[in-house]
């Protein structure tokens, strides 16, 4: 049963029962031990309860079908609201164009070949452009003066956009997602609240979604948006707007898209927005931090990962193939280059290392993890596994060293027993890129050579994700860029990474917030109150980077520390940090998030005032832009308090050499979830292959038909792409038949026959919308008109509908779609809390009355 709203009610219903029984079980149990009115926990909100179980039942079902159903469910036209104004608008293929001139030229000829798979694929898209939205509140809209547009009368949406430019500040949201689902609809609802409390306008982009458009074409649809803002081409409507005015922000999947477009455009020297906001940023898709592992149960994330019912557009391989999955090496040298433990091969490896004139060795030969290490061949053929013996600590710092100097790549995986047959991974992982490309620091951008040098970053996340650990190190080597160094494999296998290590080693000014007892991007649960907080903190933020002056704000970077005149009124002047009057740590049980945020402004200066010997000396080192980060943690009533110190975080305690490695305890996690998923769906897995061998034929017959009809192509020069005109930008497109000398992943749809939406997508681009290389539109025969009429996914006479990893979706026939029930419900959420909480302060105040009687 795909996903529908139908079906995830079907699906969630009982879970929402269980809970419910759950909680009052444990509420129960609390009560009878005396601590029943407590709210210690986010578990102890029955909201909280409520909402996590749901939306980890709705991404189990998501697990269950078809990343094509998923997509489809989530990339459906959600209505706005009528107190906002939602404009939509599609980005051309001038910003997508001038997007790819950028990443054509970070990542040069050789990377291009040799990593990407070419400079084309990746550029080849369904729609006439991107779809995006700005969105405002409509009472912070000014109207239009009548002379401003006297000779035209503009459509509402457009005149909204129009209306929108007195508004300063500009958020640039990119919605998470994990790079394949998720869209523009999603988070329509989060980025309305976004905009009623930063009183801004939001643009908003639906990227394009793996596994049909892997990496590197969300990037791409990233910095087209931008370069859309800053650079807008003739059909825009809105002026350009200053990147000082930009505020990125994003979650998950699209917090990692932010700081990466930030790290390409900070390497080739253009300009950069005022700052970004980070929710809970995917920066290391090989999940070679601990978190990944021990708060598997305290997340909505699955443990094994994001799998799906097999379909014709994923897995790569419906069935394991050969020896499986993940499998003992069978080898003592490296596998061959793109299919091994390296990226990007050497000279002497191409050299040396032919595949087809491999000897396989019986399981005898095979060495182990350690003898691998130690072996003569060199430290390009040696693999990264420390030994894990405690009482060997002078072998397991030898190998440490070696890990230094050698940079390993998927599949090799990194074993805990230093004795053990390493592992190879015999499938792609991630939707996201090929296992070869995870440690790209353009995919995992924990892996950049330096996270110094980039505008202040706001990044939050809840203590309780899988993804905890690599956004505190990820905060980390952005503010001190010195002492959290690139693991040196990255550095040397990259000219580019190793020249950034030494050219950005500026601190990148952090404010780092870890939501107690939260999960994975904490801004869903709107109507906590520490998500109440959170959306505060995050507008305050936004308002504060875009309309403080640059010079300003280079020296105070967070608007927690722009109150310094009021220093001397908040702490002692004494001069003695042990004679000021501490701060009132009374409970409030309900705050306005104005007054959370004003609380947490006063903790965020007496956190700096630490170990500072007067209030001068705090407010000179302020303004001379010495304050690098600010380090907090957030319980669930939205207080703030300072984080531990640095040493002791076992997380800060990762050598470099182990970040970025595929490791045997996730790998094993990822192994179980596909295996027991090969078994539960094997008898789709057979279909889809049968699926697809038929979609094949159909896509031979539809390029023979449109050749035999007067389909005539030529390859346009590359020298095309060098011209920055205007009209040269707006008319170079790539079609499917234009990838000779490509090697686009196996998942791209630019690159695959064997899907619908890949037959849809060469179907638009033969007769409908020709890329330049095509000099003549075909006609369609009559035969093929009929069937297409009758054909569920096709049409006589417009585009077939594209994919819906880029298309958005249209309900017909049932108005009310999941996510606006999601929306409803979390509304209600936020009332009863809110209603619960007055409840409790009347309560406690009439208990106060009545004993201060007594007395």
């Amino acid at each position: 049963m795909p996903v529908t709203t139908a079906s995830a009610a079907v699906h969630i219903s009982p879970v929402v029962i269980k809970t419910f029984f759950q909680h009052g079980k444990r509420r129960a149990e609390l009560i009878k031990a005396g601590d029943g009115f407590k709210t210690e926990e986010a578990w102890d909100d029955i909201f909280y309860d409520q909402a996590f179980h749901i939306v980890k039942a709705f991404i189990e079902l998501g697990t269950n079908n078809t990343v094509e159903s998923l997509q489809q469910f989530t990339n459906t036209h959600v209505p706005s609201p009528p107190w906002a104004a939602v404009s939509p608008v599609c980005i051309p293929h001038f910003s997508c164009n001038e997007a790819a001139d950028i990443l054509i030229d970070w990542f040069g000829p050789e990377e291009l070949k040799c990593i990407v798979g070419g400079e084309r694929w990746w550029q080849i898209r369904g729609l006439e452009g991107i779809d995006a939205e700005w969105i405002a509140e409509k009472e912070n809209l000014t109207e239009l003066r009548d002379e401003n547009h006297p000779k035209e009368k503009l459509k509402e949406k457009d005149a909204n956009i129009l209306k929108m430019e007195s508004l300063e500040t500009v958020m640039f949201y990119v919605h998470g997602g994990g790079y394949f689902w998720g869209s523009i609809n999603t988070h329509r609802y989060q980025l309305i609240r976004y905009a009623r409390e930063t009183k801004a306008r939001i643009f908003t982009v639906n990227y394009r979604k793996a596994p049909q458009y892997p990496w590197p074409c969300p990037l791409q649809d990233v910095l087209a948006a931008y370069m859309y803002l800053v650079n807008p081409p003739p059909c825009a409507l809105h002026k350009a707007i200053s990147p000082s005015k930009i505020c990125f922000a994003g979650d998950s999947a699209g917090a990692s898209l932010c700081i990466t477009a930030m790290a390409v455009l900070r390497d080739l020297g253009k300009p950069l927005p005022a700052g970004a906001v980070l929710i809970s940023p995917w920066v290391d898709l090989t999940h070679s931090f601990p978190s990944i592992i021990s708060n598997a149960q305290t997340d909505i994330i699955p443990s094994h990962g994001f799998l799906a019912r097999p379909s014709p557009v994923w897995p790569v391989d419906p069935l394991p193939k050969g020896r499986g999955r993940v499998y003992p090496t069978h080898t003592n040298i490296p596998p061959a280059p793109g299919h091994g433990d390296t990226l990007k091969p050497s000279a002497r490896r191409l050299e040396t290392d032919d595949p087809t004139q491999r000897q396989e060795l019986s399981p005898e030969q095979v060495k182990s993890q350690s003898d691998m290490l130690d072996s003569s061949a060199g430290p390009d053929l040696r693999a990264s596994h420390p030994s894990s013996s405690a009482s060997d600590e002078a072998h397991n710092n030898a190998l440490l060293r070696d890990t230094n100097s050698w940079e390993p790549k998927p599949p090799k995986v990194l074993m805990k027993d230093p004795n053990a047959i390493p592992w190879e991974i015999g499938s792609q992982i991630q939707l996201y890129a090929t296992t070869e490309q995870l440690t790209h620091p353009l995919v995992s951008p924990i892996l950049q050579g330096s996270l110094g040098g980039l505008p202040p970053l706001y990044i939050l996340a809840g203590d309780g994700e899988m993804l905890r650990d690599e956004v505190i190190y990820l905060a980390h080597r952005a503010a001190h860029p010195k002492e959290y160094p690139a693991r040196s494999g990255v550095l040397e296998s990259a000219r580019r990474q190793k020249e950034n290590s030494l050219k950005f080693q500026t601190p990148t000014k952090v404010h780092l917030q870890i939501y107690d007892d939260m999960c994975h991007v904490p801004t869903i649960f709107g109507f906590m109150p520490n998500i109440k907080y959170a959306y505060r903190s995050i507008s305050e933020f936004a308002k504060y980077i875009t309309q403080t002056d640059n010079g300003r704000l280079e020296r105070v970077p967070f608007p927690e520390l722009r109150q310094l005149a009021s220093l001397p009124n908040i702490f002692d002047t004494s001069g003695s940090s042990t004679d000021r009057p501490p701060l009132s740590q009374e409970h409030r049980s309900v705050s306005s998030d104005i007054n959370m945020f004003e609380a947490a402004e006063k903790v965020a200066l007496e956190e700096f005032w630490e170990d500072k010997v007067d209030v001068n000396q705090a407010k000179s080192e302020v303004e001379r832009g010495q304050v690098v980060m600010i380090r907090e943690r957030v319980n669930i009533r939205g207080e703030v308090r300072p984080m531990e110190p640095k040493g002791e975080m076992p997380v800060l305690k990762i050598p470099p050499s182990e970040v970025g490695l595929l490791k045997e305890e996730p790998a094993s996690k990822w192994k179980s979830g596909q295996d027991e998923w090969d078994r539960k769906f094997s008898r789709s897995a057979k279909r889809v292959e049968k699926q697809r061998q038929d979609i094949s034929l159909k896509a031979d017959k539809l390029v023979q038909n449109a050749r035999q009809q007067g389909l005539v192509s030529s390859d346009a020069q590359s020298s095309d792409r060098s011209s920055t005109s205007s009209s040269s930008r707006n008319e170079r497109r790539w079609g499917p038949l234009d990838l000779a000398g490509e090697t686009p992943p196996p998942t791209a749809i630019a690159g695959r026959r064997d899907s619908r939406d890949a037959l849809a997508l060469l179907k638009k681009l033969i007769y409908h919308t020709p890329p330049i290389t095509h000099n003549t539109i075909p006609r369609l025969k009559a035969a093929d008109t009929l069937k297409a009429a009758f054909d569920p996914h096709d049409d006589p006479v417009r585009p077939p509908q594209q994919s819906a990893s880029e298309q958005q979706v249209h309900a017909r026939l049932w108005p009310m779609h999941g996510l606006r029930i999601w929306d409803g419900l979390v509304g209600y959420f936020g009332q009863k809390t809110t209603q619960r909480a007055l409840r409790r302060t009347k309560s406690t105040g009439s208990l106060v009355n009545a004993t201060t009687g007594q007395q």
